[in-house]
């Protein structure tokens, strides 16, 4: 463009293979990672060669799924962490990072369902509950994160990835579950902001969009005839989603192919909200 910024030089080299999807070196922090799309993500990226931090609730499940995951040949943590709890993610934060001196990737996966018979019917418990882990959780998560990644590149390490799980519930009407909507729809306008705020530290924000995932949430709706009957046809790909369906967008979203996305929210649903 005339009067921009100087092109920089680039010039075909057929003798070099296409690396940035080689993940070794980098470590990856996955809240939610020992179950469903947390768990298809981690072992996506392992695959790739990253270095992983499992978070989860349940203890012995976060420590058989790094075990588990280690066989890919790389270093493992299992960390119990309820991440509505401040103090417990800051402090998890913190040893994760010390232990394997940087964090490069950070995905804030974990996440409740809480609904009701109807919205007029449900209680304050409920929707605190719901809040409380799904963006109370994510927002120390991410600001821990950031804090982090903002440090190394003070420090002349510039550069970092960090990943929500929103829903489709963030952008179409889920009837019954305004609590869990509530809370997808506020985790992308904080990837928003974080996106703007921390680009000029290197580091990137996006959003992930689940559609209808076969995973323990979705477990009453995948043993229902009806929704057997009158939802999955809808989907396009005519199947439920699956949890491996997420390793891809978490290894292009830690990998150095992304190092110019940001601020973008990826739907992942088989087509299901465009149909």
């Amino acid at each position: 463009m005339k009067g921009g910024p100087r092109a920089r030089e680039w010039r075909i080299n057929p003798s070099m293979a296409y690396e940035p999807f080689n993940l070794k070196g980098k470590v990856a922090l996955i809240t939610g990672g020992n179950r469903g799309i947390g768990l298809g993500m981690a072992d996506a990226l392992a695959r790739a060669g990253a270095d992983l931090i499992l978070w989860g609730s349940n203890g012995p499940a976060t420590d058989l799924a790094a075990a588990q995951l280690s066989a890919h040949g790389v270093r493992t943590l299992a960390q119990r962490v309820d991440v509505a709890d401040e103090a417990a993610v800051v402090q998890a934060m913190e040893q994760a990072a010390a232990q394997f001196g940087r964090i490069d990737a950070v995905i804030a996966n974990a996440g409740v369902g809480g609904g009701a018979a109807s919205f007029s019917e449900m209680n304050v418990e409920t929707w605190r509950r719901v809040l409380s882990v799904n963006l109370d959780g994510v927002f120390f998560t991410c600001r821990e994160a950031c804090r982090h990644m903002v440090g190394r590149a003070k420090a002349g390490d510039a550069g970092g990835s960090i990943m929500v799980t929103a829903s489709l519930a963030a952008i179409e009407g889920a009837a019954r579950n305004e609590a869990y909507a509530a809370t997808k729809g506020g985790v992308i306008s904080m990837m928003r902001s974080i996106a703007v705020e921390h680009a000029r530290y290197g580091v990137r924000a996006n959003a992930i969009l689940p559609g209808w995932i076969a995973t323990d949430m979705t477990a009453g709706a995948q043993a229902s005839p009806a929704f057997a009957e009158k939802v999955i046809p809808r989907v396009p790909a005519r199947r439920w989603g699956e949890p491996a369906d997420f390793g891809g967008i978490a290894v292009y979203l830690t990998s150095d192919a992304s190092a110019y996305h940001s601020g973008d929210t990826f739907v992942i649903d088989g087509g299901y909200s465009i149909f």
